[in-house]
């Protein structure tokens, strides 16, 4: 009988124990930050930098050379009726610009959202005002038909293959067509100013509770919210925060939230606008970071190819994200509308494109794909109103207004390339 021992596994020596050790407890640095505590912030961010990703750290201090310019050449900049007009104003832009982060995410693009919006707003008016139907239906079909405009891109582009530039491009003049044609010879429709549109952009909590009740839940929703996801890491055994960091944090939110609630409890009270804006992104930001939807997207912006082998469905995927954006277009469209009461030719013209996606680039999505958050829309809304509405201050004429808003997109494109090619150097690309 061959009683020789067979040889397993356990019984190969290992030449150097230490290594072997080294090389099963090695961790992933950006996932011990969470345990080092600040130490292992400074650590993370001298990391980013040389990696070149810095998140939306330079758009906040962007925003805060912004404000503090504008304040020292005009007091009334940072006074609490220019900051209420000011958060009132960017919601229809923002809102169109949280569709459009959905499609930069598959490293595409939509130019009709212009269009689209102005549509939005013809079909409420003529529903509503020409055919007397119930303003809240109007304000369904118009938003369904959005949704419905957007499908139908992303069908072309996805089933037929045509590139989203052109389709999109063609959708831009097709749908400009069609908002004029809806609006007849007339042009202009004007809305009841007391109505569900009308009041999107004109109602205000007054009751100073309202913006003190809505900080402290969105203070108390954060602090729940990364506690029990904290909980949820260590009953996993993934690295987490340490609890100083997450009350540190909330704090942070705490002063901010309080301070504008402050500020909006001295002009009119909390907007209903703003209100809205915030729920939406706080929605979407869950359905791109907690769901297995908003993976999918982020993985077709990182491979289209990788994405396919993987089993998911990348043209269903595509229609819905085209759907998407042009249902934020229809909402924004709406806030448009209501904001000048009315629904006219110049609906979705201009340089509404263009503020669009340059407060979607601006806050921090990348035009690459597979970069970016919801929440980068309010940043980059934020800064492009900013400017706007500090340069109209200083009595700064519109062409210059363009030309700065302009050049302030390059500056944001620059940077998003090269730090691309930063982290492609770094290997994390």
């Amino acid at each position: 009988m061959n009683t020789e021992k067979t040889s397993t596994p356990t019984d190969v020596p290992v030449v150097n124990p230490e290594a072997a050790h080294d090389a099963v407890t090695a961790v992933d640095p950006r996932l011990l930050v969470r345990e080092q505590g600040f130490a292992g912030y400074i650590s993370e961010f001298k990391r980013k930098l040389h990696a070149g990703d810095l998140g939306s750290i330079p758009v906040v201090i962007g925003l805060i050379v912004i404000c503090a310019v504008f304040q020292s050449l005009n007091s009334n900049f940072l006074s609490a009726k220019n900051l209420s007009d000011i958060s009132v104003a960017m919601v229809a832009t923002g809102m169109m610009a949280v569709g459009i982060i959905f499609v930069l995410l598959l490293g595409e693009i939509d130019l009709s959202v212009g269009s689209v919006s102005g549509v939005s707003g013809a079909i409420v008016a003529v529903l509503s005002v020409t055919h007397g139907m119930n303003e809240w239906l109007a304000v369904i079909v118009a938003i369904a038909s959005g949704a419905a405009i957007g499908a139908l891109h992303g069908f072309f582009f996805a089933r037929i293959g045509a590139p989203a530039f052109a389709v999109t491009l063609a959708g831009l003049l097709f749908w400009l067509g069609f908002m004029l044609q809806l609006l007849g010879d007339q042009g202009t429709i004007n809305l009841d100013g007391e109505g569900v549109v009308g009041r999107l952009t004109t109602y205000y909590f007054s009751d100073v509770a309202a913006a003190y009740g809505l900080a402290a839940v969105a203070v108390a929703g954060f602090f729940l919210s990364a506690f029990v996801d904290n909980r949820r890491r260590e009953a996993a055994g993934v690295p987490s925060r340490p609890l100083g960091d997450i009350v540190l944090r909330t704090v942070l939110l705490g002063v901010i939230a309080f301070a504008a609630a402050v500020m909006f409890n001295q002009y009119r009270g909390l907007p209903l606008a703003l209100v809205l804006f915030l729920v939406v992104l706080v929605l979407t930001d869950f359905v791109l970071r907690r769901t297995t939807y908003g993976r999918k997207i982020f993985a077709l912006g990182g491979s289209v190819e990788a994405s396919r082998r993987a089993g998911i469905n990348v043209t269903a995927v595509r229609i819905s994200v085209f759907a998407i954006a042009g249902t934020f277009a229809a909402i924004g469209g709406l806030f448009w509308a209501s904001k000048i009461a009315a629904a006219n030719q110049s609906a979705g013209a201009g340089d509404l494109l263009m503020n669009v996606i340059a407060a979607a680039v601006i806050g921090g999505t990348s035009l690459f794909g597979g970069r970016g958050r919801t929440w980068n829309a309010l940043l980059g809304v934020m800064v492009i109103v900013s400017i706007q509405y500090g340069l109209s201050l200083q009595g700064i004429a519109t062409p210059i207004q363009y030309m700065i808003t302009g050049g302030v997109l390059l500056a944001t494109v620059v940077i998003d390339s090269v730090t691309r090619k930063t982290q492609k150097t770094a290997g994390r690309a």
